[in-house]
């Protein structure tokens, strides 16, 4: 299965709504740190309780990860319009990856350069990292949160990855 699973799913399928129990207000709502005399494990620092979904199920993000998913909203919201598309061809060579037809999208961003990368390229290279770190859960999940944000540009993105349908 791919992390991408509503494109797979099919476009006429429902996509997997958070419970009433999970709506965050801004980016994304933080768990209380525990009120105990011992020191938390990581199992309690898990945002899993906060993302429940239907069917008794849930999105097993962890506390590191939603403070990712926060940064790179965070960083998407003030990106302009060409750094959100190249933002897409990214995200859309992470989703269909060996494609030739993003494999040459790739291609014409590579660029060498005699200065320092700027802080949107940061970004990126720090996204991927994150990205890379994820479970397939994880990345689905960053959809759904991408979505909240921007359903135009995820509507995007899910047409780019039909798109590739059938193409080499």
């Amino acid at each position: 299965m791919s992390w991408f699973y509503h494109v797979s799913q099919g476009s006429n399928e429902q996509q997997p709504q958070l419970s009433d129990t999970y709506s965050p207000p801004g980016l994304l709502t933080l768990p209380s740190p525990p009120q105990c005399s011992a020191p938390p494990t990581l199992e309690s620092l898990s945002c899993a309780s906060h993302n429940a979904v239907p069917g008794g199920g849930s999105l097993p993000v962890s506390y590191v990860t939603l403070q990712e998913y926060r940064c790179v909203m965070s960083w998407f919201l003030g990106w302009t319009s060409p750094q959100r598309e190249r933002f897409l061809q990214d995200l859309l060579g992470k989703a269909v990856p060996g494609k030739v037809c993003t494999l040459l999208d790739s291609l014409n961003t590579l660029q060498v350069r005699d200065r320092p990368p700027n802080i949107f390229e940061c970004q990126l290279r720090l996204w991927t990292q994150w990205f890379e770190s994820w479970s397939e859960e994880e990345r689905n999940h960053f959809l759904l949160v991408l979505e909240e944000h921007d359903p135009a540009f995820v509507a995007r993105f899910y047409q780019s990855v039909a798109g590739t349908a059938g193409r080499e």
